[in-house]
């Protein structure tokens, strides 16, 4: 408990006095005086301050769904923002400490997007939470962090982890190169979050990557083992995710290459949880659901976002079932099976459309559609969603 305060107190003393101000700024109104601001600090200017982040503008449409009692929900209408914002400050040429503060409700762990308008005219409380706050040590092919920082763990999706999850803890890899490829070992241990500030559990995890070049193409490949020890008291965790043991283990692979000057890749995740459950272990979920321990992805992906007039398209199918993945750290796009600020994002199969156009450089606007029904109950979801992403 008192590593749990500590992380909150540090938490808020160096994540809301550093980066409140900018942050507020952007969202009630003075937006573009900030972001010249930060935009003058880019990283490409000879200075040990780099200043990084970015805005979202969403339009969300859930209709023609259902809940797991087959009670028709209602078509909701949202208006959603995500602004974030960051700093890394250089100390010496091996050592480097960053912070980042997020909107999003400080109820949950798995978004930072708030809602401004909706169906019924309400629009969620401005909320802000210090998501990153760490000290890195870099050298050759080492690093390490101390802190609350991104997973160190590679994945090409968020079907397994969502990038707001942000763990705190100890973490480190190493690079090196095989044959014609590089080999990445990472490994760390980490207090679970929950909610924005709260800290519920631990995770020890390592991962093995292997990227190898194969002419014009280029294949990665990486295999990981994530043992999650659950602890009461989680106040926002849903359906016990916080109190219970996951031990998953994780295979993704990746092909990439040109097609005719456009870059495809193709992926595939398979996602394992070796724990044995018993009946009072999957509560509140029923006793036949001990079995559903397995997870599966497959995508592709045609095109690029990396400059003005790019565009891609993407297709992912998703099997995910309901202890293959911890529900409450994995991806909350897909499904609107929820409860306030958290997303119960398993126990559901489905397809993912993407479409995307670079504006600019740093500007672009994606559309993506997901059609979901849930494995063991009658719950289904379709789900339409329109970004338009600014990095600065």
């Amino acid at each position: 408990m008192k590593l749990v305060e500590r992380d909150r107190t540090f938490a808020r003393h160096l994540g809301m006095n550093l980066l409140l101000v900018p942050i507020s700024a952007l969202l009630m109104g003075t937006e573009m005086n900030v972001l010249a601001v930060a935009a003058s600090e880019h990283p490409k200017q000879n200075t040990n301050f780099t200043f990084y982040g970015d805005f979202r503008v969403r339009y969300e449409l859930d209709y023609d769904s259902q809940t797991a009692a087959g009670v028709a929900r209602a078509d909701r209408n949202r208006g959603r923002i995500r602004a974030r914002l960051g700093f890394n400050f250089q100390v010496s040429e091996d050592w480097s400490v960053g912070a980042r503060v997020r909107t999003g409700s400080s109820k949950g762990q798995q978004s930072s997007h708030l809602s401004f308008a909706n169906d019924d005219g309400t629009a969620e409380d401005f909320d802000l939470v210090p998501d990153r706050y760490f000290v890195q040590f870099k050298r050759d092919g080492f690093t390490a962090w101390g802190g609350r920082n991104t997973s160190p763990f590679w994945y090409q999706n968020e079907m397994f982890w969502d990038d707001d999850a942000t763990p705190t803890g100890l973490a480190g890899s190493y690079a090196l190169h095989v044959g014609d490829g590089n080999l990445t070992a990472a490994g760390g241990a980490f207090y679970l979050p929950a909610g924005g500030y709260d800290l519920n559990g631990q995770m020890l995890a390592g991962q093995l990557k292997y990227n190898h070049p194969v002419g014009p193409s280029q294949v990665t490949a990486a295999a990981g083992l994530y043992y999650m020890h659950g602890e009461k008291g989680a106040r926002y965790l849903l359906n016990r995710n916080g109190e219970r043991d996951y031990l998953i283990g994780t295979a993704s692979a990746q092909w990439s290459a040109p097609v005719k000057g456009i870059p495809l890749s193709l992926g595939a995740d398979v996602f394992h949880n070796f724990m044995d459950y018993s009946a009072a272990d999957v509560a509140p979920f029923p006793v036949v659901d001990a079995n559903q321990t397995l997870g599966y992805v497959f995508s592709v992906q045609l095109g690029q976002l990396k400059k003005r007039n790019d565009w891609l398209l993407g297709y992912y199918y998703v099997h995910i079932e309901t202890f293959s993945v911890n529900a409450s750290y994995a991806q909350d796009d897909w499904v609107r099976f929820s409860s306030g600020a958290q997303t119960d994002s398993s126990n559901f199969k489905g397809h993912e459309i993407r479409g995307a156009y670079a504006i600019t450089k740093d500007l672009n606007l994606m559309a993506r559609l997901y059609l979901v029904d849930a494995i063991t109950t009658v719950q289904d979801g379709n789900r339409f969603r329109v970004d338009l992403n600014w990095k600065f």
